[in-house]
């Protein structure tokens, strides 16, 4: 197991590498000049003051310095500072990464909680009632994008209940409740589309594993139609599943970009989004960064937990 681990975190370093290699190249080959639309805040500049800027920052080195350079700050933990607020990168996270990651785990629990469930009860209850309604909200799920989702969930919640979620954010120190009526909406909506791929993916392996032969002896014992499904069958069929859900959360902090700025979250999407449009380098060749090294992560995680769910399973 630990030569496998080392392995795979060996084997994570060309894929960060080439990761901050297209992250830095389509940064530089956008359009747009990242001073030029800095200094568009402040007013007509000359040339001079717009090429001094440009020394300072060390955006008039050849590429592959600049590439060298931002690579070391990366490696050293220290990103640097914003080109367009001046503010060191590392602030900036500390306040957007609770934003998204309180975002992403409640919609993960949104998403399991309708999955998993959902999943069984059509799988134990095959071609009936309950079995197509499942398979509605799974379809459903899968073709109804976030962003259109997300606006026709504060359009009719102002129609209809005369409500919309609270403008500014409030940490869950501050104000749990406040801070649940910001985070419930947004999180429902990536929670569904979430769990449509895991409802389906359920539905298919507790159908496969139910017909096992193992499954088939603990029906002929007499044992409970509950203990059979979820001590025996559901922890084998849950395999497939834990692929299905590591590969979710790529799309999940996705989803997050198209939410964060329809609900007005200050979460790593929309410090992405205004880094882009602003051609801040830096920041969004650090959040990039940090979103491949967390799927990294996430990855080898769901690897390892196969072998806690299936005993069978051994790295080498």
């Amino acid at each position: 197991m630990h030569k496998y681990v080392i392995r795979r975190l060996l084997l994570a370093v060309p894929v960060l590498l080439l990761s901050s290699v297209i992250v830095f190249c389509l940064m530089r080959v956008m359009p747009g000049d990242a001073l030029i639309a800095l200094m568009g805040e402040s007013g007509n500049v000359g040339q001079k003051e717009l090429a001094k800027l440009r020394k300072d920052l060390g955006l008039d080195r050849p590429y592959h310095e600049q590439y060298a350079i931002w690579l070391w700050q990366m490696v050293s933990l220290s990103p640097g500072d914003s080109i367009f607020t001046n503010e060191p990168i590392p602030v900036s996270l500390r306040k957007a990464i609770p934003v998204t990651l309180e975002l992403a785990t409640l919609a993960m629990i949104i998403g399991l909680v309708i999955a998993v469930p959902v999943g069984v009860l059509s799988a134990t209850r095959q071609d009936k009632l309950s079995d197509y309604v499942g398979r509605v909200v799974a379809v459903s799920g899968l073709s109804i994008p976030d962003f259109w989702l997300g606006t026709l969930v504060i359009t009719f919640a102002a129609i209809w209940v005369h409500w919309i979620p609270p403008i500014g954010y409030v940490s869950l120190w501050d104000s749990p409740w406040r801070n649940l009526q910001q985070f419930l909406l947004p999180a429902a909506v990536l929670g569904f589309r979430l769990s449509a791929a895991t409802m389906r993916m359920t539905r298919s392996t507790v159908l496969e594993t139910l017909r096992e032969d193992y499954v088939r002896t603990a029906w002929a014992k007499g044992l409970a139609g509950r203990i059979v499904v979820y001590k025996h069958a559901l922890k084998n069929a849950l395999i497939p599943v834990v692929t299905i859900i590591g590969g979710q959360l790529g799309t999940l902090l996705a989803g997050t970009v198209v939410v964060e700025q329809i609900f007005a979250l200050p979460g790593m999407g929309r410090l992405t989004v205004e880094a882009i449009l602003y051609r801040d380098y830096p920041v969004v060749q650090t959040n990039v960064m940090l979103v491949a090294a967390t799927l990294v992560t996430l990855n080898l995680v769901v690897d390892l937990t196969y072998a806690w769910l299936d005993p069978r399973i051994r790295y080498r």
